[in-house]
């Protein structure tokens, strides 16, 4: 994560829910490459395309369309716990408490604590399972004392 992304012009904006909308009304089905053809100006190209890296675009796309800045990180980037904080949408404290009893792995690089981008994906990733167990248990809960969910 180099510098903080900036939201799209609202140009930019209207152009990714055109093209969004048009992927939504004409999905490409099927497994395998996907041809996208460019162009600018007088230029143009087709090119394949992994279908993870269109499926990427589109993810882009809908960021893009709510107004949102997007940026991409590989998963092996190291950041600093303030952006791992803000990856998790959390404090940097309540971080530095993650990292403290071992429960998302970091190095240290001086006195600066380092956090792998797939460590902190990895994280969020079971601590949203377990939200998601814990409203299953509830809900089924719930529905055994008849509470009408």
């Amino acid at each position: 994560m180099h510098s903080a992304p900036t939201a799209p012009s609202q140009k930019a904006t209207e152009l990714a829910r055109d093209a969004l909308r048009t992927l939504q009304e004409n999905p490409l089905r099927g497994r395998g490459a996907v041809t996208l053809r460019a162009e600018l100006g007088t230029h143009s190209a087709s090119v394949a395309v992994p279908r993870e890296a269109f499926e990427l675009l589109v993810e882009i796309l809908g960021q893009m369309a709510n107004g949102n800045a997007v940026t991409l990180v590989p998963t092996h980037a190291e950041v600093t716990t303030q952006q791992a904080a803000e990856m998790l949408n959390v404090s940097r404290p309540f971080l530095i408490g993650l990292l403290d009893e071992g429960t998302i792995p970091f190095r240290k690089v001086g006195s600066h604590r380092r956090v792998r981008v797939a460590d902190v994906i990895a994280y969020k990733q079971r601590d949203d399972a377990a939200r998601r167990a814990a409203l299953d248990a509830l809900t089924a809960e719930g529905q055994d004392l008849g509470m009408g969910y």
